[in-house]
């Protein structure tokens, strides 16, 4: 079962994110995005897991372009 805990860690660690850059948006708890997520994908039988993974796709994609800068020469 060491596995398990290690690919849980993994996940955990490098994860994409979402419900927590929501939630700062939002400004909610993160652990009340999660369970709406959790929630979601029981009732639309996983459909919301594809809306997750495409809003992860689509954030990680917005920091590749944007990037904050704080001055003219920071290019």
């Amino acid at each position: 079962m060491k596995w398990i805990d290690n690919i849980r860690h993994f996940f955990e660690k490098h994860g994409f994110a979402v419900s927590s850059r929501f939630a700062d948006r939002l400004g909610m708890n993160v652990s009340n995005v999660r369970l709406f997520f959790i929630y979601i994908s029981f009732v639309t039988l996983g459909f919301s897991f594809g809306i997750y993974l495409t809003l992860a796709f689509l954030l990680r994609l917005k920091d590749l372009i944007y990037t904050k800068r704080s001055s003219v020469f920071d290019l």
